[in-house]
């Protein structure tokens, strides 16, 4: 029924997610166009491009893994990349594959309409177009919606102003400059050490602090990429089975399985080893709220008063939450930069920023002075990116008010009652290495609709009852870990960051590799929490009895 529609397929968003999806749908033989608001490819990738930004997972297992070609050719030079070298890696794979005659750039989607007689969407985007396709597939990816709080007088400023997810292409110069940071996020924590290198005057404003592991960066020299490339076999099964789509070892002893001497010997191998290791490889019960998170926080604190000279400022960049019940990004000298004599902490949790003034900002006791302000403040996550985005299904059914409270999906991939409509990385979907999961997820799309081609559906749409069990088996799976804290840490785990909105699980927290079996039991199995529509046949008269 191609004759009848623009596309088989459109895809939304050029990360990850996308291109892998597009690649694949290709493959198929469908014919599929790929949109995104970037003048590039990357996704988050292309956005965010502020100054220190990089990877948190390492380069060797936070890449594709569905081409062996890709894996050869391509040579990562550090252990976590720059964003500069993540552009390059995309863009190298865009050209590699032959994608770019597919996308369309400075595109963004306005909205989308299902027709349930005809069994196609209609897209909208910002130019004015519109075109119909059988497969709506969003990649957009779970941080694309920057959030900039509705600070007052912002028009008032007559410095420069940053938002750290739009950072701009042409190099910003902050030498001599009085600069606030604002949000100690993981792109916080990355840009205070290197710009504290320039600015005169840096001035951090932090509302909750966080658990900063040290990423112990280095080059990957020849031999080690050499090693790396022999056992991508292994790398990839190993990731497939973490917890969190990474290859990372995992302990298999609890914190009471040793005396408290070693229990300090394993936190601190793992601190020196750095990156993520520290949650996976000390404790098998890190992750519960009780004694062995409270040892493994009360490590991390220690450290950052080992670290930070100054104990004020140490004590106030201490969490009091427990470890992981808000994401702790990786750090390169973070703590290390309060040391230095231009850079200071301003707590504002209870002395919150009031206002900006021409000249700075206001909080509820004190006036500071600045040239720039730099906003690190986050993201509203996984279910931000549909809001304002009309996007309708059955019934006119709008999708930002299906996931205005609790989000409902089935597997993270499918919302009752938007047939033919995919969420690559949508809400309560795993929580997990980035590029390991969506691949996982692009291959469960291109599954189903190979599926609905050789038994003739041309509609697909989970059963409502199936996507309530999955909601329900979300929450229960958050129950007794460190993540139930997650809104007193405001973490956007549950949507805690951005004031308003309703407090509910956003993803998966019962492990990747639980999840990937679970999806690919849902194929071979034949989709049984699915219900389809009619076969093509039938769907082809009502298609031309409804033109």
């Amino acid at each position: 029924m191609s004759d009848s529609i623009d596309f088989d397929a459109v895809v939304i968003g050029a990360g990850f997610g996308g291109l892998r999806a597009l690649h694949d749908l290709r493959k198929m033989g469908l014919s599929t166009v790929l949109v995104d608001a970037g003048e590039d490819v990357g996704g988050v990738w292309f956005w965010n491009r502020y100054p220190g930004a990089r990877t948190d997972s390492e380069a060797w297992y936070y890449c594709y893994s569905f081409s062996k070609e890709i894996l050869d050719e391509w040579n990562w030079s550090q252990r976590y990349p720059t964003q500069a070298e993540m552009a390059r890696y995309f863009e190298f794979v865009t050209d590699r594959l032959d994608l770019r005659k597919d996308i369309r750039f400075r595109t963004r989607v306005t909205g989308a309409t299902w027709d349930d007689v005809a069994n196609i969407w209609t897209v909208r985007t910002d130019d004015g177009n519109e075109f119909s396709c059988r497969y709506l597939v969003s990649a957009a990816g779970p941080l694309s919606k920057p959030y900039l709080p509705d600070f007052p007088g912002l028009a008032s400023f007559t410095g420069d102003w940053y938002q750290s997810g739009f950072w701009p292409t042409e190099e910003v110069d902050l030498s001599g400059k009085r600069v606030a940071v604002i949000g100690t996020g993981a792109s916080g924590v990355q840009i205070v050490p290197v710009v504290a290198h320039s600015a005169t005057q840096v001035t951090v404003f932090q509302r909750t602090p966080n658990y900063v592991l040290p990423a112990r960066n280095r080059p990957i020299d020849e031999a080690e990429r050499d090693a790396i490339k022999a056992d991508y076999d292994n790398i990839w099964t190993r990731a497939r089975q973490h917890f969190y789509a990474m290859d990372l070892p995992i302990c298999e002893y609890g914190a009471a399985d040793y005396s408290a001497a070693d229990q300090q010997r394993v936190l601190e191998r793992a601190w020196e080893i750095g990156g993520f290791r520290f949650l996976f490889d000390t404790f098998n019960d890190v992750w519960l709220d009780g004694p062995a998170n409270e040892i493994a926080s009360e490590f991390v604190r220690s450290k950052i008063r080992a670290i930070v000279q100054d104990p004020e400022t140490a004590e106030l960049l201490c969490p009091k939450y427990p470890l992981a019940a808000k994401r702790p990004p990786c750090g390169h000298s973070y703590y290390e930069a309060f040391n230095r004599e231009n850079v200071s902490l301003v707590d504002v949790s209870e002395n919150p920023i009031t206002e900006i003034l021409p000249g700075g900002l206001r909080t509820a006791t004190d006036v500071y002075d600045f040239d720039v302000i730099i906003f690190a403040t986050g993201f509203d996550a996984i279910t931000g990116p549909a809001e304002g985005v009309d996007i309708r299904g059955r019934d006119n059914r709008l999708l930002s008010e299906t996931w205005k409270t609790v989000p409902r999906t089935y597997l993270g991939l499918a919302v009752d009652g938007f047939p033919n409509f995919f969420t690559v990385a949508g809400p309560l979907g795993p929580f997990a290495n980035g590029p390991t999961m969506v691949e996982q997820q692009a291959e469960f799309v291109t599954a189903t609709i190979s599926f609905m081609q050789q038994n003739g559906h041309e509609a697909i749409d989970p059963n409502p009852d199936a996507v309530d069990a999955w909601v329900r088996h979300n929450e229960e799976v958050l129950e007794g870990t460190v993540l139930a804290n997650a809104a007193v840490a405001n973490s956007w785990f549950l949507g805690a960051n951005i004031p308003g909105k309703p407090r509910g699980i956003l993803a998966y927290f019962g492990g990747a590799g639980n999840y990937f079996d679970r999806i690919r039991e849902e194929t071979t199995s034949g989709f049984p929490g699915f219900s389809f529509g009619a076969p093509a046949e039938a769907a082809a008269e009502t298609l031309a009895a409804h033109s």
